[in-house]
């Protein structure tokens, strides 16, 4: 598996494979190819059908904004390897072709020409959770202390940097308030959530702030704002808003919280390396399940739970997701992915606290759990993996 570098990635919103990819794709072909007289990018699929309401189109045309650039849509033709397909085209001033570069954009901003990673990339000899867990068994460890032996001490310090980048788009978005942009005239409620949240106490507070966090990030992330993929950008709320909630109302210490973020990163890259994280894939289970199999996991970890525990608290996240659909109404990371974070930070701490009070007993591996994710996601129609064709987005539509 790769480095959890490659998972946590600080970015703007609103979308890790349909922004933050393309973005990434379109800069190395430019890069590549920088005194061409035209560019085109054709995009397929998934990338194409909601390419517009994720701001693919813009993010590509910032990137050739000083160049003769075109974009081609093709919804309905989608490439053997990955739904999220795009072409890059360049031409001389006759219109003569002079490079061509097919590439995927397969989710948390990851893209790849269709090759086989190259096994070098790989820092970590296991990619079963079972197989990590003999591990820490044998040596008398935890799972972040697998991370750091692979990683080393270094990751602690990005992930300093990914829990301040958390943290600031929570605030930001607890203090902006307005309307979020793309024709569906969603309000900004987090604001309004944290401050009716101070009336409650106990039980009650926590959770409604645990709302208001989720709500933030993923409004952030609705207006392009800087967020952390977590594993992605529609999913990108879950994880810092039940780690707030940890630090500000029950007074976990932040290197606590950083322990549990390595631990997190090792769940989120066991679901990314054996299934998937895109939503054009696998459905949103890929996306909101996976982050809130991640929170999970970092919730028990904090609370104490040993591996064992742990394991079960994310195996929960993830299996309580199965089946989840992509259908964002005009293809919009608004309606229902922002309330989907805030509903699932919740389930994540539901995950932790059950799994404690269980002793970690339980029936359902955690890799088998992914696999069955990986061929849920298989088995879902099209129309429910982001293309905007089925469910709420078939039958609710922007005026």
């Amino acid at each position: 598996m790769e480095s959890i570098t490659k998972l946590f990635k600080i970015d703007n919103g609103p979308s890790s494979s349909h922004t933050i990819g393309p973005k990434k794709a379109a800069k190395e072909f430019l890069e590549k190819y920088p005194n061409e007289y035209s560019y085109q990018c054709t995009l397929f699929g998934s990338l194409a059908a909601t390419g517009k309401g994720h701001l693919t189109d813009a993010a590509l045309i910032n990137v050739f904004k000083d160049k003769r650039f075109e974009i081609l849509w093709e919804p309905d033709v989608f490439l053997k390897f990955h739904p999220n397909a795009m072409k890059f085209e360049s031409y001389d001033i006759d219109k003569n072709q002079t490079a061509e570069w097919i590439v995927y954009s397969v989710g948390g901003g990851k893209i790849t020409d269709g090759q086989i990673i190259d096994e070098e990339n790989h820092i970590y000899p296991d990619v079963k959770f079972s197989d990590i867990y003999d591990w820490t068994e044998e040596k008398g460890k935890t799972l972040w202390e697998y991370v750091v032996e692979y990683e080393g001490t270094q990751i602690l310090d990005y992930l300093n940097e990914v829990w301040n980048a958390m943290q600031d788009s929570v605030k930001r978005g607890l203090k902006t308030e307005g309307t979020l942009p793309g024709g569906l005239s969603l309000f900004r409620r987090a604001s309004s959530f944290y401050e009716r949240s101070k009336r409650y106490s106990g039980s009650i507070r926590r959770r409604s702030m645990l709302f208001s966090y989720a709500l933030a990030v993923g409004e952030e992330n609705a207006c392009g704002g800087k967020i952390v993929t977590a594993p992605t950008c529609g999913s990108a709320g879950v994880l810092p808003a039940v780690l707030y909630m940890l630090k500000f109302n029950l007074k976990y210490s932040d290197s606590r919280i950083i322990k549990a973020l390595a631990t997190a990163g090792l769940i989120g890259n066991i679901i990314k390396h054996n299934a998937s994280i895109s939503g054009a894939e696998v459905g949103c289970q890929g996306e909101i399940g996976a982050a809130c199999s991640m929170a999970a996991s970092a919730a028990a970890q904090i609370f104490g739970a040993i591996p064992y525990e742990i394991e079960y608290a994310a195996e929960m996240g993830l299996e309580h997701h199965l089946g989840l659909t992509c259908d964002p109404i005009g293809g919009l990371v608004q309606v229902p992915c922002i309330e989907r974070n805030a509903f699932a930070a919740a389930r994540a701490l539901d995950a932790a606290t059950f799994s404690i009070l269980a002793g970690g007993k339980h029936i359902v591996p955690f890799d088998k759990i992914v696999k069955v994710m990986k061929y849920t996601g298989h088995d879902l129609p099209s129309i429910y993996k982001e293309t905007g064709e089925g469910g709420l987005a078939k039958f609710i539509k922007i005026n």
